[in-house]
């Protein structure tokens, strides 16, 4: 195999192509940050969710809004591209996506969790619940989850940063729906 890096060209031809494919639609997953803390790891968040075109991004609690500049400079302007909105309570943010018909999954350690890598096509619509990046997701708002997935753990610490495990599941719940294997990107399409 004879590998190169693609040009700016190429990389931009691909960014028309998936736009032209796309259009508005997005893939039928959501995220909601629950009072993370770090602006740096929200940004990261925005630019995950742009990756994975994602329906929705809820910022709840004290989650930083691209408003904050640390945000903004991480997210390299996909607060532009993500559709995104902040409900201060986590419980309300929960609401509104149940009645767009998404199930509820937290992604937490916790009893009865089952693992990230079992989810199927049958999951979605879902929209995947983040936590503090010390204390995870409250229990009441855990409690107001339809289902509970847990990332393995294989080292002395027992989780990953929030912006990793949000890149983890997302690209599971991608692979889940089809959309990892349906086909070849625009970027190898284009780079030919």
């Amino acid at each position: 195999m004879e590998s190169r890096r693609l040009s700016f060209d190429e990389i931009a031809a691909a960014r028309a192509e998936t736009e032209r494919y796309y259009g508005d639609k997005r893939h039928p997953l959501g995220v909601m940050l629950w009072n993370v803390r770090s602006a740096y790891n929200v940004g990261s968040i925005f630019r995950t969710c742009d990756a994975a075109r994602v329906e929705m991004l809820l910022l709840s609690g004290y989650t930083p809004s691209p408003d904050h500049g640390k945000v903004h400079k991480t997210s390299l302007g996909a607060e532009r591209s993500v559709p995104w909105v902040h409900v201060a309570d986590p419980l309300d943010a929960i609401a509104q996506q149940r009645q767009r018909g998404h199930r509820i999954i937290a992604v937490e350690l916790a009893r009865d969790a089952r693992n990230y890598a079992t989810l199927a096509s049958s999951d979605f619509p879902a929209t995947f619940v983040f936590g503090n990046e010390l204390v995870g997701i409250g229990e009441e708002i855990l409690q107001a989850c339809d289902d509970a997935v847990i990332i393995p753990m294989f080292g002395r610490k027992h989780s990953l940063n929030v912006a990793v495990s949000v890149g983890v599941v997302l690209y599971r719940a991608l692979d889940a729906l089809g959309v990892l294997t349906a086909g070849e990107s625009a970027l190898r399409r284009t780079s030919r």
